[in-house]
């Protein structure tokens, strides 16, 4: 343990410098200045160690930090990552808007910002099929030159519900300009053709989804709020198609 901070600096000068450099001689002396020659006074030793690279006798007025200081700075170091705290956790809990969904951010690239309701009511949501499984149809959404996204995905297996795009934004997913500023869009693993990825879990999950923004917005709970991709004025897409249970769905997202 060092008795001062003047024979700690001394010492880390010896050990970091080569033998050549350290060797008194080696070096002409920088000119002292008034505040060196009472730091050699009050430590008693004629002797002043060569400047490293770049500092300056200015240098040496500055206190060095103290053990205490050292210590703790040591103790924040031995502390696991992980029982830090994660600065993203307050950024995913204030970009879900649906608490029972995971954060899968869509590419800024693929939809617009925007402050709804202020900006724009919203009055219906539109339900899709993607076309695509879960993972895909997340994929596309974080793609930049894709340009498409929806709100929520969710999953057929257990029903799992991505968020991508904040309600407050506008997802590009109808089409169509007027219906995207106006609407939650709601993207369903699975294709059209193939209903047994319409399982019990997707049904139920999604229908709880449709049944806390029509809550949120004071949408009414039918099929005139409650639309289908091919609804939509202007599209060319048919989902999600005659396999989709309306009457069930409907049914589930008034009994939520």
């Amino acid at each position: 343990m060092c008795d001062t901070n003047y024979t700690c600096v001394a010492k880390i000068r010896k050990e970091w410098l080569p033998a050549h450099e350290t060797h008194r001689g080696t070096h002409p002396r920088p000119r002292e200045t008034a505040e060196a020659l009472r730091t050699r006074s009050r430590h008693g030793s004629s002797r002043i160690p060569p400047l490293l690279k770049g500092e300056s006798t200015m240098d040496r007025s500055r206190p060095l930090p103290s053990r205490r200081r050292i210590l703790q700075g040591a103790a924040l170091a031995a502390v696991p990552y992980a029982l830090l705290p994660d600065a993203r956790a307050g950024a995913q809990t204030q970009a879900i808007d649906y608490p029972s969904a995971e954060w899968q951010p869509a590419s800024t690239s693929n939809y617009t910002a925007s402050t709804r309701p202020n900006a724009y009511s919203v009055d219906r949501v539109i339900v899709h099929v993607a076309q695509e499984t879960y993972a895909s149809t997340l994929s596309i959404f974080q793609n930049p030159r894709k340009k498409v996204s929806a709100h929520y995905v969710v999953g057929s297996a257990d029903g799992q519900v991505a968020q991508c795009v904040r309600e407050a934004d506008i997802a590009w997913h109808a089409g169509n300009w007027d219906y995207n500023t106006r609407s939650i869009g709601i993207e369903h693993e699975g294709w059209v053709d193939q209903p047994h990825y319409f399982t019990d879990a997707m049904y139920t999950q999604s229908a709880r989804l449709t049944a806390a923004i029509c809550d949120r917005y004071g949408i009414p709970k039918d099929r005139e709020h409650i639309l289908g991709h091919v609804q939509v004025p202007g599209t060319d897409h048919t989902d999600p198609g005659p396999n989709w249970d309306w009457v069930r769905y409907i049914r589930l997202v008034n009994l939520t």
